[in-house]
């Protein structure tokens, strides 16, 4: 088999990314399910369901798997109306209606049409494995050089919590590698959770840059409530140094300049280019993404996932590598309790 190199590897591999199909561009032709996005409002998840029958929990169940991520969505009451279950949503005080019938197989939402819901989840669900089956082909494909030394950067957006939850996963591993692989924490080129989210990554650049041995430490601390005056102090960062540092690279890359210049968004979001050539020649496409030896690859979010595809770059695999750590997937966003799947990105 021909080896091709490093350079024509990343050219082939995001040639495959501009052929793959979104999973959401598939549901769009499912009967328009954006739009439904679009009426709950960009990043939330439904938290809970008050009891209200067998049919109102599914159709609850079908919203939360189907229809909205990262919501604040709650069931506040179900009634009977006009031969139909009437489901009042509550999101930030604001109550949504949704319809369904008594049978449990059509649900009708605020400027929807009627969506048959085990057609729809049978089709997404195919739609959803075709496309699995596909990237794992392509990543069976896909061979990262190895090294005596692995060069693992991660993208992330320092707020989003899908990168969070893959901060979750890898942290045990580069605690367990260190000085055996150089790790560089990098950060997507656009900021999806406002203000905040520009200056901790400002931030985060500049622990790494100036107090690289705190970082690890502060990044365990702030992912556990995202506390990050209160890390600083518990992790003993110089902030004078830390402060001089965010005003150079402040300067540098105009990250305030081009927050207050709405012309330099990207759509609705901030840039932010401290990492912008290194998005561009790997092709990021939002948080996380995980890039070894100059090749993005895809892996699960755990902690013993994540150790196997780093260890699998070396040329000599050093004996940390036979270690068993965690098989649990970290839950998304902040705190270390719960569990999580390994889908969902902030793009």
């Amino acid at each position: 088999m021909e080896n091709n190199s490093p350079v024509e590897q990343k050219t082939e591999n995001k040639t495959k990314k501009k052929k793959k199909l979104s999973y959401w561009k598939i549901a769009t032709v499912v009967l328009g399910i954006l739009f439904v996005v679009s009426i709950f409002t960009h990043g939330f998840s439904l938290t809970g369901l008050a009891t209200g029958g067998n049919v109102a929990n599914k159709a609850l169940d079908f919203i939360n798997k189907y229809l909205v991520e990262d919501s604040g969505v709650v069931l506040k009451s179900v009634d009977k109306e006009s031969g139909l279950y009437k489901l009042t949503l509550l999101y930030k005080n604001q109550e949504i209606p949704a319809y369904v019938t008594t049978d449990g197989k059509y649900l009708v939402l605020q400027g929807m049409g009627i969506i048959e819901m085990d057609k729809v989840a049978s089709m997404l669900e195919a739609a959803k494995a075709s496309k699995q089956t596909q990237e794992t082909q392509e990543n069976q494909n896909q061979e990262v050089p190895k090294s005596d030394k692995p060069q693992v950067e991660l993208f992330v957006m320092s707020y989003c919590p899908f990168g969070t939850q893959m901060e979750k996963g890898i942290l045990p591993v580069l605690k367990l590698l260190d000085g055996k692989i150089d790790f560089t924490l990098r950060f997507v080129d656009y900021a999806m959770h406002g203000e905040k989210e520009v200056y901790e990554n400002l931030r985060q650049v500049c622990i790494q840059k100036e107090q690289p041995e705190k970082l690890i430490p502060y990044l365990e601390c702030f992912l556990k409530d995202g506390n990050s005056e209160a890390c600083l102090d518990e992790v003993g960062i110089d902030k004078d140094s830390l402060e001089a540092c965010e005003d150079e690279v402040d300067k540098e890359f105009q990250v305030t300049e081009n927050l207050n210049d709405k012309s330099t968004w990207q759509g609705n979001f901030p840039p932010f280019d401290v990492d912008k050539t290194l998005n561009q020649e790997y092709g990021v496409r939002g948080s996380p993404t995980l890039v070894i030896n100059g090749i993005t690859v895809r892996t699960n979010r755990n902690p013993a996932s994540l150790l196997e595809t780093i260890c699998s770059a070396f040329t000599t695999p050093p004996t940390e590598c036979n270690e068993n750590l965690s098989t649990q997937v970290p839950s998304p966003g902040f705190g270390y309790e719960g569990e999580g799947s390994n889908s969902g990105t902030c793009e």
